[in-house]
């Protein structure tokens, strides 16, 4: 029920203009964000990598309504990719194609992501986050096109999705580089999961399936991204079991969730990427971050009471 709540409200317009307002969830938004501005954003991604950790940054907001607005966004990170390459940082970047102009059409999307791509070093990849269930097959047609051209770039897919499974299998005679993760969207059970077990079974399924193909040589770069310490151990289990060294997958996390498993992670010589998000259009993620674990919403109301 409460996760409900928090995925209706991160689609309601009247409290993202309300809420954000509030010194209260201010400040209890600064545990998943170090700040609104790209240079908070990277300035902590230096110091994760004093700490062993790589990172991923994501500007938030979606659903550009002008392509003005998408061409915005692309001279952003394409002006990221450079203050990235100027510092020396291991820092990917990871965007929606709804920021690019997916709703004003297909084509505008993939022309954006390819120029983009085309402005990322061949070392780096750039991420396409997955979006609710309306935008998959879009998602998914700009992806391969992109990806036929280019092996820099990557793809976010989500466990709780039923159709999941068979996206990957369709994916694999690409070589993707794929990061999974549970979900976050609010869709019907037709389309996913509703209960937490048959999205963790799934999880694994999925993960079981990723860690194969990259033994096989039919995937990229295999992303596991979670904070449930469960799924860390499997993940780690079934890539054991293939004799898979540490360096041939990796795993993924928010900023501000999990760290002692994060550096747990780094010391022990596994791969991580922390996700740091920055911007002003915090409030939508802010909720579904919320929804993906709901103990998270104490938090909050510890932070109504205390400075």
């Amino acid at each position: 029920m409460l996760r409900n709540v928090l995925l209706w409200s991160s689609t309601n317009p009247f409290l993202a203009r309300r809420l954000p307002r509030y010194n209260f969830v201010k400040r209890a938004v600064r545990r998943f964000m170090p700040g609104e501005t790209l240079d908070q954003a990277l300035t902590e991604a230096q110091q994760l990598e004093h700490a062993g950790m790589s990172s991923t940054v994501t500007l938030l907001g979606e659903n550009i309504e002008a392509l003005a607005e998408a061409d915005a966004v692309l001279e952003h990170y394409i002006g990221v990719l450079d203050t990235v390459k100027a510092r020396g940082l291991n820092t990917e970047i990871s965007l929606k194609l709804t920021q690019l102009g997916l709703d004003l059409g297909v084509d505008a999307a993939r022309d954006r992501l390819g120029r983009l791509v085309r402005a990322c070093d061949p070392g780096s990849v750039v991420w396409v986050d997955m979006e609710g269930s309306d935008y998959t097959d879009m998602t998914l047609d700009v992806y391969r096109s992109v990806r036929d051209e280019h092996p820099n770039v990557g793809l976010c897919l989500q466990a709780y999705m039923r159709r999941t499974m068979d996206d990957l299998e369709s994916l694999l005679p690409l070589q993707p580089s794929i990061r999974l993760v549970k979900g976050a969207y609010k869709e019907p059970p037709d389309v996913a999961f509703p209960k937490k077990s048959e999205v963790d079974q799934n999880y694994i399924r999925i993960t079981g399936a990723m860690l194969r193909a990259r033994k096989k040589g039919k995937m990229g770069r295999p992303v596991i991204g979670t904070h449930d310490l469960r799924m860390v151990a499997e993940t780690n289990r079934l890539a054991h079991e293939l004799d898979l060294g540490r360096n041939m997958y990796e795993f993924a996390m928010l900023y501000g969730i999990q760290r002692a498993e994060q550096e747990r992670l780094a010391r022990n010589g596994y791969t991580l990427r922390v996700l740091i998000s920055y911007g002003e259009a915090w409030f939508p993620w802010y909720m579904r971050r919320l929804a993906e674990r709901p103990a998270n919403v104490w938090f909050v109301v510890r932070q109504m009471f205390h400075g």
